[in-house]
């Protein structure tokens, strides 16, 4: 495989496919239910599975009652594990199998975990039902009563027996898997519990499982809450059509969870056998359970259950030229839910957050007062709306938000316009103040050639005009006795685009704090369509989201466009945001940062644009990615750090993180980004480093 092809590789990003089998049924009639098993083993390796697992006493059936005491059935279980077992040669993948399984003369209710043909070890059910419609204590003995630990089995000695065993992939690092059998998940405490703990990442559940009303959501809750729990994958696979309807019914319900989210389900009451796959991020589970050090502490306090723990290793061997794209679909926004509800929910809930931060400061400054600058731009807007809900909140007038727009050099009347009408429509009391001769006057203090008709816009003349319109926010904060609300949002922070010290890096207190660029234009965009401030302050707030984003500090655009684009230096924010979300949450290598914006911008079948305008739609190439990607990369681990460890406080609003040196984030502010831009190399293309 060369470089280039194994970039595209799944396997090469910390994911592994994985894949729960449904196969139709005949009950005690082994030769039909393999067949039905190998052909679902043979589609999964087409499909570029690692790991199938099949329901519980898939051999044979379930329903067998009374017929598993039968000597004919469990010889005809034997051979038919050792037809499936030939089947395993062919392919790179850890299959398992539910077999009954007679043990020193006791029968166990067992999964059989093999791989290329070798039985890696089997797994007897912990747990037996034997209530309500439960019978199996009449043919099945708990898996810890057996004294063997190792058993002889279609022709293989020592295979590894017990409930404490993991399976462990050599070429696969991270792939570690532990396995119960159904009504070990009902259990207070699952096997699966002590399984994550010593060291599992996939945990794995045969099951038989009858189908009552309700019952589909109570194992979905069960499976979710349990894989979130133990920050692990979860795979579940029920019986499904052909069981014995003598007195139950089998919806055939395979599902597949990652650390508490859904990533697949089958369809039930599905009368043909069936194959539900999905991509697990195991990146994402080992940097969740390194972060979440309870999960250590949980594992330390357990150490002697977990000191009975087996480890069984296998090579999977896949083939040195097959390449398994990604079929897991990753929005471009990261930040924004893509279903219209969950969106309303989550920007009411955001607004909540910031406006609580807000009021509480408040009432701890004894503030009656707020003094905000308004640009007519996307951040300042957003943060004039939370302190208006705020002043609401403390049934204080609208009008005592000291709101200033202060036009500078490069100002355009465009955005002059739309603060002036925002600041009308939230009820503030507006002012404006024209920085430009206070900003000249320093200007001729430093000898800045400017002041002596010399056209040159450095930062400068930049940082010139942002520090005097935060100079004169303090000043009015003084004279006002009232704080500074801060409008910095974090993709800013992230990419130090903001001015240092005395400028919009610094506030009383800050609300957009955590809240990325992209996300702002979605919480701006829910309150224009809500139509609380009225029709006017809708249309502008529109107006504000579509205006280009700009710091407004170099004249030159022309017809009222801005001299200076902020993407033109630091990025697009879609882009840049995306970046953000998998550096900060779950801090991934920049190659697979790369990788997951390329399934997300580059293939049309993936990602969401939720609400965004045809036109505006965007789409940006591996080597646009690239680009942009060494962009973020040095400015966010190299060039921005010193920024963000002094910043004003902010409330943390969501788990994608927050950049506060006193929470998410704490970071040298002199670190070197070497280690991450080499990463570069590795994503095919031109360099992206000159």
């Amino acid at each position: 495989m060369g470089e280039t092809e194994d970039f595209f590789d799944l396997y090469r990003h910390g994911f592994v496919r994985a894949a729960v089998a449904v196969p139709e049924v005949r009950v005690a009639n082994t030769e039909f239910n393999i067949a039905q098993t190998a052909r679902l083993l043979g589609e999964a390796a087409v499909q570029g599975a690692c790991l199938t697992a099949f329901p519980e006493l898939g051999i044979t059936g379930y329903t067998c009652d009374d017929l598993f005491h039968q000597q004919a059935l469990l010889q005809a279980a034997r051979r038919a594990l050792q037809t499936l077992l030939e089947a395993t040669r062919a392919h790179s993948m850890l299959a398992i199998f539910g077999v009954p399984l007679q043990v020193e003369g006791t029968l166990y209710n067992c999964a059989v975990v093999a791989c290329r043909g070798r039985i890696l070890g089997v797994v007897p059910k912990t747990y037996i039902p034997n209530y309500r419609e439960f019978y199996e204590l009449r043919q099945f003995t708990p898996g810890d009563a057996c004294r063997a630990d190792a058993i002889s089995l279609c022709g293989q000695d020592d295979i590894a027996f017990g409930t404490e065993l993991l399976f462990r992939a050599t070429d696969l690092p991270q792939l570690t898997v532990h396995v119960e059998i159904c009504e070990d998940l009902w259990a207070p405490i699952p096997p699966s519990s002590y399984g994550a703990l010593a060291g599992a990442t996939v945990l794995v559940n045969l099951s038989a499982s009858n189908i009552v009303i309700g019952k589909d959501s109570y194992r979905r809750l069960l499976a979710s809450s349990q894989s979130a729990r133990s920050i692990a994958a979860y795979l579940y696979c029920a019986s499904g059509y052909g069981e014995s309807t003598t007195d139950l019914a089998w919806d055939g319900h395979g599902f597949i969870y990652e650390n508490g989210t859904l990533l697949a389900e089958s369809d039930r009451y599905c009368y043909q056998s069936q194959l539900t796959c999905a991509d697990i991020d195991l990146d994402r589970l080992a940097a969740d359970r390194m972060r979440q050090n309870t999960f250590a502490q949980a594992a330390l306090r357990h150490r002697r259950s977990l000191g009975v723990f087996r480890t069984v290793e296998f090579k999977l061997e896949r083939p040195g030229k097959r390449v398994v794209s990604l079929a897991r679909s990753y929005d471009r926004f990261p930040y924004v839910p893509s279903e219209a509800r969950t969106r309303a929910v989550r920007c009411a809930e955001i607004y909540q957050i910031q406006v609580q931060g807000l009021v509480k400061r408040m009432q701890s400054m004894q503030a009656r007062k707020l003094v905000i600058g308004v640009s007519g731009g996307l951040d300042s807007t957003h943060a004039l709306l939370v302190c208006a809900r705020a002043m609401d909140v403390l049934k204080l007038p609208r009008a005592e938000i000291m709101a200033y727009t202060m036009p500078g050099f490069a100002t355009g009347e465009r955005t002059l316009s739309q603060a002036h009408r925002l600041m009308k429509a939230i009820g503030a009391r507006a002012h404006e103040i024209d920085i430009r001769p206070s900003c000249l006057q320093m200007l001729k203090d430093i000898e800045h050639p400017y002041a002596h008709g010399e056209p040159l816009f450095d930062v400068t003349f930049e940082n010139v005009q942002a520090g005097e319109r935060t100079s004169h926010l303090f000043r009015l904060a003084n004279q006002h006795g009232a704080p500074v609300v801060g409008t910095s949002d974090l993709s800013e922070l992230a990419l130090g685009w903001s001015t240092y010290g005395v400028g919009d890096h610094m506030a009383h207190y800050h609300v957009n704090a955590s809240i990325p660029k992209t996300l702002i234009q979605y919480l701006v965009r829910w309150v224009a369509a809500t139509g609380e401030l009225g029709a006017d302050a809708s249309a502008v707030l529109h107006e504000i989201v579509d205006t280009d984003i700009s710091p407004e500090l170099v004249p030159g655009g022309g017809e009222d466009q801005p001299g200076q684009l902020s993407e033109a230096t630091v990025g697009p924010y879609e882009l840049q945001d995306f970046c953000l979300y998998y550096v900060l949450r779950f801090g991934y290598a920049p190659t697979k940062v790369a990788y997951l914006a390329h399934r997300a911008w580059c293939d049309r079948r993936s990602g969401v644009w939720p609400d965004v305008p045809q036109e505006k739609r965007n789409e940006y190439s591996l080597a646009d990615i690239k680009r942009w990607l060494q962009v973020f990369l040095r400015r966010f681990f190299q060039l921005s750090q010193y920024k963000r460890s002094c910043i004003a406080n902010a409330p943390k609003v969501g788990s994608g993180g927050s950049l506060s040196p006193r929470g998410d984030w704490r970071a040298p502010s002199d670190a070197e980004a070497e280690i991450w831009l080499a990463q570069l190399d590795e994503i095919p293309g031109k360099p992206a480093r000159s």
